[in-house]
């Protein structure tokens, strides 16, 4: 299930990401390509920022007195930093500030999932942190590719991955379990009106991809694995509100990234 093509005005070119008339330049680093090649997707969003990212960040509420903030602020102290990274101005700069805007693809995608969770009720910091690297990890071509393929595999369908599920060892069981939720939230959470056409034409439906989705983040949620990982908790409530992060994500598919119909129908759900 290639994503390349799929995100019509928001659309990822190479190393970066055009959105809302700006040119969003992803710059590449070391932690940051290393996290590409993970077999699984953590809470690590935060973790991964640039000296771009904060530069962005300070640049752009330096702008407000009483909302500038300090490098050192911004380095030295998480509490600090986590709650400036709820302002709404970074929202309003990613999205229209013209030209060329270089940020990392773990900051974008923070900000704006940080966005759409908080205003659907969902505050989980950790939560959002997840969220945030799974859609980094599926806005590249072979993101969605499960641990079940192989390197020349390039598409897939969500019952290839059940099926799989049949013959996999614990450890493989695990990752496709997780994958599986990830995926189904994926694509009900963005290509959401697409899944609701193709439905009407016998594909599976929305409620399908949240049984899916719920059912095996309740199962990873109690595996060793999850809990070595320090992620039982974020499948936990991935499961407890998959429907309510799937909204959000409905409503970051239909006012932030503006994703057209050409797209889309090039998914297999």
């Amino acid at each position: 299930m290639p994503l390349s093509g799929a995100l019509g005005s928001a659309r990822m070119i190479g190393k970066g990401l055009f959105t809302r008339g700006t040119w969003i330049c992803f710059l590449p680093t070391g932690i940051a390509d290393a996290h590409n090649r993970l077999p699984m997707i953590t809470a690590n969003c935060r973790a991964r920022f640039t000296a771009a990212d904060f530069q962005f960040i300070v640049r752009t509420l330096g702008r407000s007195p009483n909302e500038s903030v300090s490098l050192v602020d911004l380095l030295g102290d998480e509490e600090t930093r986590d709650t400036v990274l709820d302002q709404p101005r970074l929202v309003e700069a990613i999205l229209n500030q013209g030209g060329q805007l270089a940020i990392s693809p773990a900051f974008y995608f923070y900000v704006l999932a940080r966005h759409v969770l908080c205003r659907g009720g969902i505050n989980d910091r950790k939560l959002c942190d997840y969220v945030a690297s799974l859609l980094e990890t599926f806005s590249r071509a072979n993101g969605l590719r499960g641990p079940h393929t192989g390197e020349e595999s390039g598409r897939q369908y969500l019952c290839d991955m059940l099926i799989a599920l049949t013959r996999a060892s614990a450890a493989e069981s695990f990752l496709l379990r997780a994958h599986v939720g990830n995926y189904s939230l994926f694509v009900s959470g963005i290509f959401h009106e697409n899944t609701q056409r193709r439905s009407r034409r016998g594909a599976p439906d929305l409620e399908f991809y949240e049984t899916v989705g719920r059912t095996n983040f309740q199962l990873v949620a109690s595996h060793s694995t999850a809990r070595r990982c320090a992620l039982n908790d974020v499948f936990e409530e991935l499961a407890d509100r998959f429907h309510d992060v799937r909204l959000a994500l409905n409503h970051l598919s239909d006012e932030l990234l503006n994703l057209d119909d050409d797209g889309s129908g090039s998914l297999l759900l």
